[in-house]
């Protein structure tokens, strides 16, 4: 029983392996060219051309529904409008490149087109309502010019980098710091969805009335408070349609899966209030559930037998979908290994007090973070702060450790405006 059901997790592991690595290259070119100056470039105005660039822009960046976060707070400091912001938020997580590749090669064609041009829509319909039903708000925020940020490396100054400097550090973000945002929700994924295939019986939805709008209730409720990257979403989805559930009930959960959770729900609406808050769950609930019957009747058309067959066998055994395998087996164990040694070199030296004093430092308890794009951005929020000497964040403890003679109520503040929280 045991070997059967590792059977099932590796057999799900070896179709989605060879696509994601693919991707995580193809993530790291595109951390190249969208940098933070462009993005806010072409986001930072308050119309309807910003939240359909917004939406554009979202579509292919490699984030997370955590990670987005920091970049959709930094665009509002930097004066986008809520709509915009409110795009961003709804189309990024849903797919990214990788997770796009990864579509097409454990579900084919139909869901790896269907899956973007959807966020893209949603994300449209989110940010123009949020323009209308907030027009009348009035915004008292100071024009804020961007100080220059290299991503490439530490130093303040204005300066370049070369095509190779870029590339190394474009792979490095992609094969290290992004995949370690994803690495425990990808491993997650594959064994659940190894599990679902496993436990539950062939065409167990399908029997029981769960392949319909039923199904796609079922979807809302379980996806919505759910932790689990686009990527990771995919073979849970695959597991659930092969046990009976419609395509269309698949991409409800294909959707909110990597577009909500509890902690980012929390985010926003610290950040930018319940009303954003409502419409951001209403807009992705209801245009999942009108994609859902949308793609289920596209599948009716081109017949669902022939996409099910292709779930079922696309993975071919290819020397270069084999060595594709080694590579990234290799990089995802190399993650897991920093992710437990971090785990392990912190798990020993707990902060109990929300804030604690020792040789001029404080440290403070944060909630929120969850990722290294939440520990990048609270560490920048907290180094513009007057008095502020050093800071170290920590996402195992979820804390900041920071040095200097600083008003501990300025860091409240920082890292409020942040979108997080000092508890």
């Amino acid at each position: 029983m045991i070997i059967d059901l590792l059977n099932d997790v590796w057999q799900t592991y070896l179709k989605i392996a060879p696509y994601l690595f693919i991707g995580l290259i193809v993530a790291g070119l595109l951390h190249i060219f969208f940098k933070k100056d462009f993005i806010i470039k072409h986001l930072g105005k308050n119309d309807f051309l910003s939240v359909v660039k917004a939406s554009v822009l979202g579509v292919p960046l490699p984030l997370c529904s955590c990670g987005v976060i920091p970049t959709a707070m930094h665009l509002r400091k930097q004066k986008a409008s809520k709509g915009a912001t409110l795009s961003f938020l709804i189309s990024t997580p849903q797919t990214g490149v990788d997770s796009i590749i990864a579509t097409y090669g454990m579900m084919g064609p139909i869901f790896a087109i269907f899956r973007p041009l959807a966020a893209f829509i949603m994300g449209i319909f989110g940010g123009m309502i949020t323009n209308n039903l907030t027009k009348d708000e009035k915004e008292d925020r100071e024009d804020i010019s961007p100080a220059f940020e290299c991503d490439t490396c530490e130093i303040t100054e204005p300066h370049t980098h070369s095509f190779l400097e870029k590339l190394h550090y474009g792979m490095k973000y992609a094969f290290v710091e992004f995949l370690d945002d994803i690495s425990l929700q990808l491993v997650f994924g594959i064994v659940l969805a190894g599990i679902i295939s496993f436990v539950i019986p062939e065409n167990f939805f399908a029997r029981y009335g769960g392949e319909g709008f039923t199904g796609m209730l079922i979807m809302i409720a379980f996806g919505i408070p759910l932790y689990v990257c686009a990527t990771a979403s995919i073979p849970i989805a695959v597991s659930l349609i092969m046990k009976g559930i419609s395509p269309g009930a698949a991409f409800v959960f294909l959707v909110v899966g990597p577009a909500t959770n509890a902690a980012t729900i929390a985010l926003i609406g610290n950040a930018m209030g319940k009303k954003i808050v409502i419409i951001y769950l209403s807009v992705i609930s209801i245009f999942a559930i009108l994609g859902g019957f949308a793609l289920n009747f596209i599948f009716d058309i081109f017949g669902s037998e022939k996409s099910y067959s292709f779930m079922q066998h696309h993975q071919e055994n290819s020397l270069i979908l084999n060595i594709l395998l080694i590579l990234f087996s290799i990089i995802l164990l190399m993650s897991l290994f920093r992710k437990l040694s971090a785990k392990i070199k912190y798990g020993s030296h707990r902060t109990e007090d929300n804030v604690s004093v020792s040789e001029n430092i404080k440290i403070f308890k944060i909630e929120g973070m969850t990722c290294n794009h939440c520990v990048m951005h609270v560490t920048n929020a907290i180094k513009e702060v007057s008095g502020v000497e050093d800071v170290i964040v920590s996402l195992n403890e979820k804390n900041a450790k920071i040095s200097g003679n600083f008003n501990p109520e300025d860091i409240q503040k920082a890292v409020g405006e942040a979108g997080y929280k000092i508890v």
